[in-house]
């Protein structure tokens, strides 16, 4: 045999890249088939330098990805078994298309059971700290991965805590991910009846988009802020010209405390009201009444996906032409 024969089996055998070592690799990484053969490919079969030549390959993907506006998504809520503790997180994608793919889906949920145990204060530590299901990767070095999986931009936005010993904590999942609400309930009664009140009074907040639990909450400086507002308006308002200004002051008082019933929680008229009139407040204290207990709405938290996110319009003629241009 010459020495170019065995030069040409010693590449071969170098490159012998099985589908077991293929499909290892994928399921260690998570990675695409053809991506997971090009690294084996790329590394000669070593294991770790292929896996870490698709996190390199991940990381790079995510960098051209990272321009695209990623607005959609899904909030995703979990709750503790003996419902003391609660988390939401909000994953944002590109494309509603990708928010209901399974493996976006599935990600999502890791990233919630992730925040559930995370000591992190902000997005940046989180984004830090080890993946738990990979700890020789960062949280921001899984999403990278995922990215490059999934094919389009990624962001892990936001994740809150919610915790109540005195109490427990409701959720409320709206059109499958868009809207997540989680409600600190402090009652020193639990049964099935409030917490049915506390699951009615997160689909009112889905519904209602509260601001605030009760007018007690809103800053005074808002406050005064709609009163100019208000005063401007009854100003250039001819029914209103020539009244003394007690009645004006009266007029902006009223518009105003009907406003604080629209966003404050408490005040709003509870949607499953069989009169139309009685209040979130009266439904709870209803139901508090009913069984006993001391109940008090602490707080809530609202999101909805891609809230306060600007979405590119997309102009497609404006694209084609621009694609022509450069041809």
């Amino acid at each position: 045999m010459d020495g170019s024969s065995i030069q040409n089996n010693q590449e071969e055998n170098k490159m012998a890249i099985t589908a077991g070592m293929v499909k290892e690799l994928r399921e260690a990484t998570g990675a695409g088939m053809m991506d997971c053969k090009k690294a084996l490919t790329a590394t000669e079969g070593d294991m770790e330098k292929a896996v870490e030549w698709l996190r390199e390959k991940g990381l790079a993907t995510a960098q051209k990805k990272a321009g695209r506006i990623a607005a959609e998504g899904l909030v995703k809520l979990i709750v503790s078994d003996d419902d003391k503790k609660a988390v939401a997180v909000e994953v944002n994608a590109e494309t509603d298309f990708v928010a209901k793919n399974e493996k976006f889906q599935n990600y999502v949920a890791q990233v919630a059971e992730q925040a559930m145990d995370t000591a992190a204060a902000d997005i940046d530590a989180f984004l830090a700290e080890p993946w738990k299901f990979d700890t020789t990767k960062t949280v921001k070095e899984a999403l990278a991965g995922q990215i490059a999986v999934i094919g389009e931009n990624m962001n892990i936005r936001r994740f809150v805590q919610v915790t109540e010993e005195n109490g427990f904590v409701a959720s409320y999942t709206h059109m499958g991910g868009k809207i997540g609400v989680l409600v600190d309930v402090v009652t020193d009664v639990v049964n099935d009846a409030v917490k049915e009140m506390a699951k009615n009074v997160a689909m009112q907040i889905a519904a209602l988009k509260p601001q605030y639990v009760t007018d007690a909450e809103v800053p005074e400086e808002y406050k005064e802020h709609e009163k100019e507002i208000l005063a401007a308006q009854i100003a250039n308002d001819p029914k209103m010209a020539g009244k003394p200004e007690k009645v004006i002051q009266g007029a902006v008082l009223g518009r105003l405390n009907k406003e604080l019933k629209e966003i404050c929680l408490m005040d709003q008229v509870y949607v499953k009201a069989e009169d139309g009139k009685q209040s979130v407040a009266k439904y709870v204290e209803e139901v508090a009444k009913a069984n006993g207990a001391n109940i008090t709405i602490k707080s809530f938290v609202r999101w909805e996906t891609g809230e306060g996110i600007e979405k590119k319009e997309e102009d497609f003629a404006a694209e084609v032409a621009k694609q022509m241009a450069g041809n």
